[in-house]
């Protein structure tokens, strides 16, 4: 059964879209998606998008349905 709180994002849209950590760590709350990794097939759906850390510059990347997580992430900045 879907969690009823996730969100439907279009992983496409994705690219320079603001997010605020729920639980910030190292006073690194607010992101930015930096980039989508396009796979290897060209045909291939995306998997995986950049974000970086608006304070300390990190960048990492993460499966774009972990955004959906609204226990871990919310849209926008906060």
């Amino acid at each position: 059964m879907p969690d009823s709180t996730a969100r439907r994002l279009n992983p496409k849209k994705l690219l320079l879209s603001k997010w605020t950590a729920v639980m910030p760590k190292n006073k690194e709350k607010h992101f930015l998606v930096t980039q989508l990794i396009t796979p290897e097939t060209p045909d291939a759906p995306i998997e995986h998008i950049e974000m970086e850390a608006i304070y300390s510059r990190r960048s990492f990347i993460l499966p774009w349905r972990d955004l959906t997580d609204t226990g871990q992430w919310l849209q926008g900045w906060q």
